[in-house]
Parts: C-alpha cells; structure tokens; sequence
C-alpha cells in the first residue's frame, strides 16, 4: 500500500511537483498520519480559486437539471401508465410502487438508518482522511455495509428478494447434483426457467449452486454474498482510484462509494455481485507490486471480467471500463496478456460444458421479444432509464459532474483548499466516470434495457457515482445520503 511521504525529521517539507500540480500539501500532524493532506478531513474551505460565483451557479443548474429529468420522467411515465401504455410498471420510470407509511408504523430499524446516516455524513470523510489507507478501506467497507444492511431491513428484510418465485434460486431444483449437465441443456431448456433466469447467461445461477454444495443454502446465504461482494466495490473502486488519480483522490471517494444511493438496490439484487466481480476485475489490472505479482493479478482479473457476460449480456459495454483503465494507466503488454489470457479462459471453459454464448444471446433475446417488457415505449425509456441513473447516482453526482466538463478542466490554477481535488485528481476520477457513462449510454441506445434499469445500472453507477467526490463540503455527501433514504422509503421494489 502507498502511504504518504513522510518527511524527514529536521527539514521542512517540500511540496512535490504532483502535490504542486494537484493543489495539495502534506504535512504531518496530530491524530491526521503522517503525509496526509491537512485540512482534508472537514471537507470544508476555500473553494477553488478561478470558479466563484460561476462554480455556485453551475451546481445549482446541474442540482436543478437532476431534479428535472426525475419530475419529468416521473411525470411522462404516470401520464402513460394512466393510458395504459405502462401496464407492468406502477412507478414509472421505477419498476415499483409507491408508499408512504405513517411515521408511527415505521420500525425501528428504519430510524436506525436514518441515525447511522447522522454520523456517518460528518464522521467519514474525516476518517478517511486521518486514518492509514487500508484502514481507511476497511472503515468505507464496513460503513457500506451497514448502510445497505440497514436500507434493506428497514423494509422487507434482507433475504426476501430472494424468495420470488422468479429469482435465481427458483431454478435449482432443475440443476440438482449436475450443474455440468443442466449447463449443457440450458439454452435448449431456456423457456421453462424463471424470468430472472430467462433474461441472464447460466453463471448467476452457478454461483447460487455452489453457495448451496458448500452448505449454505437459502435466500439470507445467497442475499449475505450478494451485500458483502456488492459493498466491497467501494474498497476496489477506491483502489483503481489510487492507481490512476492518486491516493487522496481515492479518499474523497470513500464516503461516496459507501453511502451512494444505488445501496438501495444493492440490497438485494443479483446485479449487485456484478458490480463487486466487476470492479474487483479493474481493480487488479492496477495492483501488483512486482512485475510477476501484476501479471499473477491480471490473470485473476481476466478471470473476473471474463465472467462478466456470463453474468450479465448487459455487462459487455462494461468491458470498456477496464480498457479505458489499461490504457490510462498504461498497463505493460505482459499484464494485458495475461487479463486476455485469463478471460479467454473462462469462455473456454463454459464451451467445454456447453454453453456457448452466442447462442445464450439469441435464446434470450427470444425469450425478451416474447415478454411484455419488450413492449415498452423506446423513446420513453431512452430518457427516463438516465433519469433512475440519476436517482442511483444522487444529486452530487450532478455536482460533481460539473467539474468534469473541458471548461471547468482548463479555468484557473489549482486551488490552494486541499480540501478541493486537484485537477489532475479529477482527470483521473473523470476518465472512469466518463467510461461508465459511455456504456450505459451504449446500452441505453441498444433498446434492450427498457425499464427495471435500477438493478441494471447498478454495475455502472457505483463507478459514475465517482464523480459526487468532486462536490466539496459536507452537504453533497448528506444529500447522497438522504436520497436514499427517501427511495428506500417512499419505493416498494421487488429487488
């Protein structure tokens, strides 16, 4: 792990020429680590010189534009519910219903969540900034997973997603005690499995199979994986962050990737894992120390975005994020070919057992023709499948976002304020953002993502969600925070 430099004993400190390029200073001090930014941890300040009244007015347009696109979406969608254009969907652009349950029926645990969003709001961009950065990772992991646990107990419990009827664990009674042979048939079997089942690749349902051969069988093991693989993308995001924008980047990341509104869905949905292999995947192609480590850990992560289409078909234009990674990061030929090598040979062995992917794709895409949902308005969804990403990604995204057009990237110096990212930092955090907002505009377009886009888009969200770090101050990170906490209330979601 990199820690900060340390000064030497004696000698003042030197800024360095990328503390110089960034706007940041280190120094050491009381209770903040030594080589940690002082004055990160209050999240408050000066802000960047250069912006003004202008920056002001920016986020107050892009926080308008965000509330826009929900209200109007929103609207549309209950305009052609009520003609009956949306038969399936109760809470358009939401694949849901609504509610508001009187505050005298709400269980306490739902006030729970509210009080850990209290603290954490204030406590976790100081203690990522003060604390060692594996500490700080694991203090992010474990507030991402209270958090998500805490949303998904308030309102029907962690495991009961996965008691539909349609869910993946639905089918394993057809996989019995021979994964391989059900793996053979299963395109061929395709039309009597559950819908989730249906509109996926064979490896979700694979990994459910497996939890139950080790013995953990059961609705709360498999939604237990689900939470703890989905939260650790906050811990390997933050670490992608480090390897491209450096370590302080990756620290105002933190508090955002554990308290992003998407929680809300990754408690629980399958997509969820998704996110965790996937992010895990890019997070390795950037770590290893010596150069047959790095190749050892490009081969697991060509392993794990190999596995990404057997997961998900809508998981292909993720692939982008770790291309965009390879070459920012400028990932020696060796590395490449060993994440190429071990992607390769997860299709190689899903053809050994009869699956051919391909083949999987047409199969669904038969199985979606023949749904309602394929019936959906495609000029509606374009638009309103951004505005749910919005709603996953939260008003600060919409902030942050503000910082990465060319214009904010080219005015002023960089600020004084550790506090505000450098624009080196933000270029980073702006070349995964922009990756992810590729892909899913990519599969936006396709017209195959047309409604319940919430537990689609996770995957992606969690990584534009990057963005919200670049909004300073503390009101930002509350207002991640209270959104989802209306969605958990105010939205009954079958996931």
């Amino acid at each position: 792990m990199i820690e900060g430099s340390r000064p030497q004993p004696g000698k003042a400190s030197r800024r360095s020429p990328r503390a110089a390029e960034d706007g940041t200073e280190l120094r050491a001090g009381p209770g903040t680590g030594a080589g940690h930014p002082a004055g990160r941890e209050t999240g408050a300040g000066p802000r960047a010189r250069g912006e003004g009244d202008a920056g002001h007015r920016a986020r107050r347009i892009a926080t308008a534009a965000w509330g826009a696109s929900i209200v109007v979406a929103s609207a549309a969608g209950a305009v052609l519910h009520g003609l009956g254009v949306l038969t399936i969907d109760h809470l358009p652009p939401l694949h849901g219903h609504f509610r508001l349950p009187p505050i005298a029926l709400l269980p306490a645990v739902a006030f729970a969540a509210v009080a850990f969003a209290a603290v954490a709001v204030p406590a976790l961009p100081s203690l990522t900034r003060r604390l060692r950065f594996g500490w700080a990772l694991a203090v992010a992991y474990g507030s991402a997973l209270a958090w998500t646990v805490l949303l998904a107990i308030s309102a029907d419990g962690l495991a009961e997603p996965f008691t539909h009827p349609q869910e993946y664990p639905a089918v394993l009674p057809a996989v019995g005690d021979d994964p391989l042979g059900w793996l053979d048939t299963f395109t061929e079997r395709l039309p009597g499995y559950p819908t989730h089942v249906r509109g996926h690749p064979p490896l979700a349902v694979l990994v459910v199979w497996a939890l139950r051969a080790a013995g953990l069988a059961g609705p709360l093991w498999a939604a237990l994986l689900v939470v703890a693989v989905g939260c650790s993308a906050t811990v390997a995001i933050a670490l992608t962050v480090r390897g491209l924008a450096g370590e302080e980047a990756a620290r105002g990341a933190l508090p955002y990737l554990a308290l992003t509104p998407a929680s809300v869905w990754i408690a629980t949905t399958m997509d969820a894992f998704f996110a965790g292999v996937g992010a895990w995947g890019v997070a390795l192609l950037v770590l290893g120390r010596s150069p047959a480590g790095r190749v050892l850990t490009a081969a697991a992560a060509g392993v794990l975005l190999g596995a990404l289409p057997y997961l998900s078909y809508g998981l292909v234009p993720y692939l982008l994020i770790p291309v965009v990674v390879i070459v920012a990061a400028r990932v020696p030929r060796a590395v490449v070919l060993a994440a190429v090598t071990g992607a390769g040979a997860v299709t190689a062995a899903f053809a050994a057992g009869g699956f051919l992917w391909p083949a999987g794709v047409l199969a669904t895409h038969a199985e979606w023709s023949a749904d309602p949902g394929a019936a959906r308005p495609y000029l509606y969804f374009l638009v309103a499948n951004l505005a749910v990403l919005a709603l996953l990604t939260g008003p600060a995204t919409a902030m942050g976002l503000v910082r990465l057009t060319p214009g904010a990237l080219r005015s002023g110096p960089a600020s004084p304020d550790p506090a505000v990212p450098g624009r080196a930092a933000v270029r980073g955090v702006g070349i995964l953002v922009a990756a992810a907002l590729v892909a899913v505009l990519a599969l936006d377009v396709s017209g195959v993502t047309r409604g319940e886009v919430e537990r689609i888009w996770v995957p992606y969200a969690v990584w534009i969600g990057l963005a919200a770090s670049l909004a300073d101050g503390r009101r930002p990170l509350a207002a991640q925070a209270v959104t989802g906490l209306l969605l958990q209330g105010l939205v009954i979601s079958p996931w």
